[in-house]
């Protein structure tokens, strides 16, 4: 039994000059911040690199839960902190700008009776 995926899979290694300790911390209500610390194989800091900071939140719509993640530039899980609202709103408001484009880019398209969905129709 010859699986091409299978043998895919045994290729696989681990990238350990891109190793990361993740921590996550939480308010229990809203926020969570993932906080990733760049390691060396051995788990002890990398120093050379710097700590990364995502956020983690839902937003409450008429369709239900939307979960947002989202960057947050900071120095210290502080600042972090303090600049998840604003992160909260960015990521919000590109959301908001990639649906309406998204929306834009499908009422734009030209349908043609039996044509395959997702088909490119090429006009003269």
């Amino acid at each position: 039994m010859n699986n091409p995926d299978l043998a895919k899979m045994s290729d696989l290694k681990v990238d350990q000059k891109n190793l990361y300790r993740e921590e996550v911390f939480t308010d229990m209500k809203f926020a969570t911040i993932r906080q990733l610390t760049p390691v060396l194989p051995d788990g002890q800091r990398d120093g050379r690199r710097n700590i990364l900071y995502f956020g983690h939140t839902q937003m409450v719509t008429p369709g239900g839960a939307l979960p947002l993640q989202f960057e947050i530039e900071a120095k210290s899980l502080k600042q972090a902190m303090d600049l998840f609202p604003e992160a909260v709103k960015k990521a919000f408001e590109e959301l908001v700008e990639e649906m309406k484009e998204a929306q834009r880019q499908s009422e734009s398209r030209i349908v043609v009776p039996g044509t395959p969905p997702g088909s490119k129709i090429m006009m003269p």
